[in-house]
């Protein structure tokens, strides 16, 4: 018995193309790094930063929050008769980075006259 052929029919691929990103041609970038060791004051302190650069119409990438650096401490209780009695603590590191694209020089001096808290360190690299 012949076999019955089946008839081939034709199957069209779609071709998707992926979404080009529009360049983004960097002139000039201010890196901002906050450092402080609670996290509702550092991201305060970026939004005010975001929002001084709002202000002015520079583009700005960020916050990105960085690993929360952990310093851990073992200290002894006792100095002589319970020597295994321990203690620990930590201090947590937060940090965040911000960076803005081509500011000018109203940002620069805005920035320069920020208050931020005092738990807050602030580095601004061009």
């Amino acid at each position: 018995m012949p076999a019955t052929k089946k008839p081939i029919t034709a199957v069209k691929k779609k071709v998707v193309k992926k979404a080009e990103k529009p360049e983004i041609t960097v002139g000039l970038k201010l890196r901002i790094k906050l450092k402080a060791y609670d996290h509702k004051i550092i991201d305060n302190s970026a939004r005010q930063i975001i929002d001084i650069a709002n202000r002015f119409g520079a583009e700005v990438l960020g916050p990105v929050p960085l690993p929360t650096e952990i310093l851990k401490y073992t200290v002894n209780r006792s100095s002589f008769v319970h020597k295994n009695a321990r203690e620990q603590f930590e201090m947590r590191v937060h940090k965040r980075i911000i960076d803005i694209l081509n500011p000018n020089q109203e940002i620069i001096e805005s920035l320069r006259d920020l208050n931020l808290p005092s738990g807050v360190d602030i580095t601004i690299k061009i």
